[in-house]
């Protein structure tokens, strides 16, 4: 599978290892060439300085061949957009984004886009834990 990811932040480059050490063909995009030091020097993968929402930088990278997209980067906006010119413009047949803002999550959610809100993900999981009974620690009363 050809995955492209944009933005080479801690997730992306966390997700782009966890790939490419599956045997998957990946391609890491982002707009500082610096960012690429995320990636451990065993990194088999390509890295690709550029705007992830530029048209002509996402065709030199063969993003029409992708089998996946994923948009990590720290803007929403950015993220969503990339996302939607994957798709539709590409034809790339898997796109998922990242979207902080609960609202604007479900906003892209119903334009049909795959999203993934972290804000909404980790105050579920916070929940959880505190809706559970706490574990009795060595040395409690009770």
């Amino acid at each position: 599978m050809k995955v492209v990811i944009m933005g080479c932040g801690r997730v992306g480059a966390e997700l782009a290892v966890l790939l490419e050490r599956q045997g998957q063909e990946v391609i890491i995009l982002d707009i500082d060439p610096d960012a690429f030091g995320k990636l451990p020097p065993d990194f088999k993968g390509s890295r690709v300085v550029g705007n992830g929402i530029d048209q002509d930088v996402l065709q030199r990278l063969g993003l029409a061949e992708a089998d996946a997209f994923v948009a990590v980067t720290p803007g929403d906006n950015r993220n969503a957009m990339a996302t939607q010119m994957a798709k539709h413009v590409f034809g790339v047949p898997r796109v998922v984004c990242r979207i902080f803002d609960p609202i604007r999550e479900e906003l892209y959610h119903g334009l049909g886009l795959e999203t993934i809100s972290p804000t909404r993900v980790v105050a579920q999981l916070l929940k959880e834990v505190l809706d559970r009974e706490p574990a009795e620690t060595p040395g409690s009363e009770g």
